[in-house]
């Protein structure tokens, strides 16, 4: 095991430093949007420009690993998401599809039930999709739309489908995630499914149960009204999603049939479709380019060995299966903080964790579940996030004013550190394909 190099980690300290530090300072002097007063990719540009003085290796060579961090597939698979969201929020925004959309939701659900209605469309679409980005791209616009004419806080509302999206991100058997901890475990998607599934499951019933009993009751308008056709948008993206197919063709058909209802409708014409897709677009511009210098950044810092000397930290300490799986929960979570990416964090963490399991008899399932699991609870919590920062984005909120309404991600990262705790649930031999949980 590399021993790392601490001093690697030093680009990261001063990007969140900057980030998270003015934005604390602009929020204690009451400044508006806060977290917004020092643009991110600034920020990180800053961290970056220190890799490039505290790595080793000549530029040419510093700048083939930033190239190749920014370059990285799942980087660029969220960055063309953030596109599609953006191209399909501001279509279906333009054709009236947002006011329908809202207006028939609060039409059919009850208003002490909007928040949990959120969190489970928000789960079901995720969890088809394979994408907590998409989902909130596509559901939160209608979330903070709902809010507002239920006179519900946006935060709440926008934090059910944060919640949402995580929780079937983490479950969905095309998740980049789940396919990520399962290749670098060894186990079936089906078997690490059924795990995840027992441990989640207590967290999403408890979520709904909050806020069923001590969330905010709105107040339904009792003048809605909405067109059934313009609705068919977000319908096809939740059927479409349920049905398992790939996000950007959800995204792109939603875009699509938006345009075609649009221009039947006369709510804009040819070009003036064309002109709606570019401005959403540009308007994931500050979301794109942070991911992007990032994944570059995660790279240098990855490279010098700066999460080599946090892994070999946190391996250290272990001592027992219990310790074991406490260590490959705090090493994902430690890698995720570091890259802010879940997906990353799992394939950095995955090998090690692989071989913290073996040598510690944790069942390979376990510890596929423990990898994912604790990626997105940190992934749904973290300020600086891609899920926070979308969700921020397409609210008008900061990410710390949405904090604090997360249940989902707190109650989950509790279940799990219970089913740790606990050995919930008891995983036996595989028999016939299945995981059997001690009664």
């Amino acid at each position: 095991m590399k021993k790392g190099n601490p001093v690697a980690l030093l680009p990261l300290v001063v990007f969140l430093v900057l980030f998270l530090g003015s934005g604390l300072y602009f929020n204690a002097k009451g400044v508006d949007f806060a977290f917004y007063q020092l643009p991110a990719p600034v920020a990180a540009v800053v961290g970056i420009i220190v890799a490039f003085i505290v790595c080793k290796g000549t530029m040419d060579e510093k700048m083939d690993t930033f190239v190749a961090g920014v370059g990285e597939s799942n980087i660029i698979i969220m960055c063309m998401i953030y596109l599609l969201a953006g191209g399909f929020s501001a279509v279906a925004s333009a054709m009236e599809g947002v006011d329908s959309t809202v207006n028939f939701g609060l039409s059919v659900i009850p208003p002490r039930l909007i928040l949990p209605g959120l969190f489970i469309i928000a789960s079901f679409v995720a969890t088809a999709m394979g994408t907590s980005m998409g989902t909130i791209g596509a559901v939160a616009p209608i979330a903070v739309e709902m809010a507002v004419k239920a006179q519900l806080p946006v935060a709440l509302a926008v934090g059910a489908v944060v919640g949402g999206a995580m929780f079937g991100d983490n479950l969905s058997m095309i998740s980049d995630t789940t396919i990520a901890a399962t290749r670098t475990q060894g186990c079936e998607m089906r078997d690490k499914f059924i795990m995840n599934f027992l441990i989640a499951l207590p967290a999403a019933i408890a979520t709904i149960v909050v806020m069923t009993i001590f969330g905010v009751s709105g107040k339904i308008p009792t003048d809605l009204e909405y067109s059934f056709i313009k609705i068919i948008p977000y319908i096809s993206v939740l059927v479409l999603a349920l049905a398992g197919m790939n996000v950007f063709l959800v995204l792109i058909i939603g875009i699509a049939l938006g345009g075609v209802i649009g221009l039947a409708e006369g709510s804009f014409t040819l070009i003036g479709y064309s002109q709606k897709i570019y401005e959403g677009f540009t308007s994931m511009q500050e979301i794109f380019i942070l991911s992007l210098l990032i994944g570059g950044l995660a790279a240098l810092i990855s490279k010098e060995g700066g999460i080599d000397y946090l892994l070999n930290l946190i391996s250290s300490k272990i001592k027992s299966v219990k310790g074991a799986e406490l260590g490959i929960a705090a090493l994902v979570s430690v890698a995720d903080i570091c890259t802010a990416n879940n997906t990353v964090a799992i394939v950095i963490t995955g090998p090690m964790a692989k071989q913290i399991a073996d040598e510690n008899g944790v069942d390979p399932r376990r510890s596929a579940s423990m990898l994912d699991i604790f990626s997105c609870v940190w992934q749904g919590i973290i300020p600086y996030g891609a899920q926070m920062l979308l969700a921020g984005q397409l609210s008008g909120l900061s990410p710390i004013e949405i904090m604090p309404t997360l249940y989902y991600p707190y109650l989950l990262g509790i279940t799990a550190l219970l089913a740790i705790a606990f050995g919930f649930p008891k995983v036996k031999a595989k028999a016939n394909n299945k995981i059997e949980a001690a009664v």
